[in-house]
Parts: C-alpha cells; sequence; structure tokens
C-alpha cells in the first residue's frame, strides 16, 4: 500500500461512469492540483487535495513524496503488431529512393516480407523478441496495448502468432488484446485466387482459432489491392458469428465503403481513417464505432494525417495509438504519438490525452479497468520529471520526461 503526496497535479480523474469522451468535451481533462492518491492491493484507492487528506486514515501506507511531478493514467496503445520476425529498415531505403509504400507491397515487400520472416521463426523467438519490445514500451508508459497477428498468412503460421500473443497475455503486467488479422494481404499462392485465401480464412483459420480461444477480436486490411468491402464484409461476418467483433484497418489510402461496411457490422472501431469523405465522417457520427488515428504511421509514410478536427467538430470519440509494426511506423513510443498528435494534427494536450487513455481503454473494452485515474481501476499511472506544465511532454518532443511507471501499483523495472 503506498501513498502518493505532494502531487503537483493528477491529471484524468473521472468518475467510473465517464468512459468515452466526445466532440468538445475532450478538450477537458480533470485534474486535481497539489493532490495526493493511495493505491492499495494493485487499485488506485482514493484521490484528493493535500488540503483534505486525512494522514490517520493512510498511516499504515509507505509514503512517497512527489514534490513537483504530475501523476497521469498510463497510455493504452489500442493498435499494435507487436509480434513480427525482423525489421525492414532496407524498405525505408528504398522509400528513400522514390519507391512509394504500394510499389514495394507489389514486388513482394512489406506484408509479404515479413510474412517470410515469420514462417521461418520458432514461437520462442518471437516471444522473447516481442517481449523485449514490450518492457521498453511499459517503460515509455504504455499500461495497456492490442496486438494483431497478420505476418502468417497460412493456417499454422497464424495460428503460431496468435499463440505466441496468447502467451503474452498470460505473462505481461498489463492487459493485452489479441486481434486475429489473417485479412493482411494475400499470400502469393492466392494472388490470383483472392476469394480462395478468404475461404481459407474463414473455413480453416477462424474454427482453429475459435477451437483453441486465440483472439479477442478480428480484423482486414480493407484497401485498394488489399481486402475489397464484399470480402471485407465476408470476413467481419464470420467473425462476429464465433463472437470475435470487429476492429478494421480502412482509408488508408483510399475511401472504398469500407468506414458504411464497419458500421454495419458493429465494428468495434475503424483504423487509419487518413482518407476521410464528408459520406464517412456522417456515418461515423451517427454510430457507436470509434475512429482510430495512427499519425506515426503518417510521419513514417509521409502521407496524410487523420483529419481528427473534423472528427472531434462532428462530436466523435478519437482514439490514438501507434500501429507498431516493421514496415510502416518501427515505433511503439505513445509519447512520440502525443506529440505528433498535438503538432501535425491540432489537438489540444488535453484532446490527445483523452485519445490516449479513457478512449482507448474503450477502444478494447477495458474502461472499466483503465484508461483513468478512478478509485477501483487497476493502478496502472506514470509519474512525470519535475515539469511547469502538462503541454511540456508533447512540446519537448524526443524526450518522454516520465520518471517512473507504476504498473498494478507496483514500480516497473525492466
Amino acid at each position: 500500500m503506498k501513498l502518493f503526496v505532494n502531487i503537483k497535479e493528477v491529471h484524468q480523474v473521472r468518475n467510473p461512469e465517464e468512459i468515452l469522451i466526445k466532440g468538445k468535451e475532450m478538450n477537458i481533462l480533470p485534474s486535481i492540483e497539489h493532490a495526493w492518491m493511495a493505491v492499495a492491493d494493485g487499485r488506485i484507492h482514493s484521490v484528493g487535495k493535500m488540503s483534505e487528506l486525512d494522514e490517520q486514515a493512510f498511516a499504515s501506507y509507505e509514503r512517497m513524496d512527489l514534490e513537483g511531478r504530475m501523476v497521469l493514467p498510463t497510455w493504452v496503445d489500442s493498435h499494435t503488431h507487436l509480434v513480427f520476425a525482423g525489421w525492414r529498415n532496407q524498405e525505408f531505403e528504398d522509400r528513400i529512393q522514390g519507391m512509394t509504400y504500394q510499389e514495394i507491397a507489389a514486388r513482394g515487400g512489406g506484408i509479404l516480407n515479413s510474412a517470410r520472416k515469420l514462417q521461418e521463426a520458432s514461437e520462442e523467438s518471437l516471444y522473447t523478441d516481442a517481449m523485449d519490445r514490450l518492457h521498453k514500451l511499459i517503460s515509455l508508459g504504455t499500461g495497456a496495448i492490442e496486438i494483431k497477428s497478420g505476418y502468417g498468412l497460412s493456417v499454422e503460421s497464424e495460428l503460431k502468432m496468435l499463440r505466441v500473443i496468447r502467451r503474452i497475455k498470460e505473462t505481461a503486467p498489463i492487459p493485452v488484446k489479441a486481434t486475429f488479422l489473417g485479412a493482411h494481404a494475400f499470400p502469393e499462392a492466392y494472388k490470383d485466387n483472392p476469394d480462395g485465401y478468404v475461404d481459407l480464412i474463414i473455413e480453416e483459420m477462424l474454427p482453429r482459432i475459435q477451437e483453441e480461444g486465440l483472439a479477442d477480436y478480428i480484423d482486414a486490411f480493407c484497401e485498394e489491392g488489399y481486402f475489397n468491402v464484399d470480402q471485407t464484409n465476408r470476413i467481419m461476418a464470420a467473425g462476429a458469428s464465433i463472437g470475435l467483433r470487429a476492429k478494421v484497418h480502412v482509408n488508408q489510402f483510399n475511401s472504398i465503403g469500407g468506414v458504411e461496411a464497419c458500421i454495419d457490422h458493429n465494428a468495434l472501431s475503424v483504423d487509419h481513417l487518413e482518407v476521410l469523405t464528408t459520406v464517412d465522417l456522417a456515418l461515423l457520427a451517427e454510430s457507436n464505432t470509434l475512429p482510430v488515428a495512427l499519425p506515426s504511421c503518417s510521419f513514417f509514410l509521409s502521407i496524410p494525417y487523420t483529419p481528427v478536427r473534423d472528427l472531434i467538430e462532428a462530436g466523435l470519440p478519437v482514439v490514438l495509438a501507434t500501429d507498431y509494426n516493421p514496415g510502416s511506423t518501427p515505433s511503439g513510443n505513445m509519447n512520440f504519438i502525443f506529440s505528433l498528435a498535438c503538432i501535425k494534427m491540432e489537438m489540444t494536450p488535453a484532446e490527445a490525452v483523452n485519445a490516449m487513455t479513457v478512449n482507448g481503454a474503450a477502444a478494447l473494452e477495458l474502461e472499466s479497468e483503465i484508461g483513468s485515474i478512478t478509485p477501483g481501476k487497476r493502478a496502472n499511472f506514470m509519474v512525470t520529471e519535475p515539469i511547469s506544465a502538462l503541454s511540456f511532454l508533447p512540446y519537448a518532443f524526443g524526450e518522454h520526461h516520465i520518471s517512473d511507471v507504476y504498473i498494478n501499483g507496483q514500480l516497473f523495472t525492466t
């Protein structure tokens, strides 16, 4: 049991019913200045002003003085590809020389490159490498994460990835959600028979996934040159039939009707949205599907950023995540996302924090467990270095200025 005292500010202090922050409300970040916070049994016990602290009530607690420091809930990263078998820095050089993401994919690079490497890797090496990455992310403030498959592209390799993710779920100190993304790209053997690969996903992969309980969600890359709307519809429907709600890649390069299809299937989220039409925006505004922006992908590929100001002005609850993967976003640092959101997407620090915490938790259906400083929720929080204001975190990009990360009330160390 710990009592943190003399906290400069505790940010994101919310009531249990505040689980999704929308539109203009995203610019409101409830905070307590000169505060204390008590943690017990891995949970947030209580929080309040120092002037109202009953010292006697916490006499048995270990006292931690945080003079000049701030406390925030840990980041929630609702879209990653954390399990992979190698980096793709050669493709990075190719893009510098002028090749596009699509051109690299067309010659057998991109996702197919990662698939070849993963098919040759052992489960043990995939697990070890992924856990090493995860521990680094936790030290940077990530306190819950989603991990997708999608670099297997065959029955056994997709199952291998999902088994690795299950092992991570069982051993990681933070909440982990698993997403089946067999529909990430068409393997070479099916390049002339794309519907046959969709059949393989539905008829062979999904029954095995259901049998072993390997996934929480289902995903597809709905985009020109990848999975069209009809194929995505089939995949979402098949996933729903075994209890897997959709979280789908849409509108990264083109708007082809994927947003409407996802809403029709009650998708939990639509992720990317770098291209967003007025029709897409209107449909999202009338739905319960969450829009997820991935700004570091835009940064790395030099493609447009998701128009989050339009989403916020439409009254929507924006979510921010990393898209951590070896091809288009080789970083899982949510602090960089914070800076990009403010610098490139014109979000206020309050809007970005809401998108990276409470709304991120909703995008993983973890809103009752994480995402805010709320009594009863997990004590997953971070302590900043002494800083003048919250805005210093995104302002001072390249430095995260996080002093300590606590997971389940315990100081995290790698």
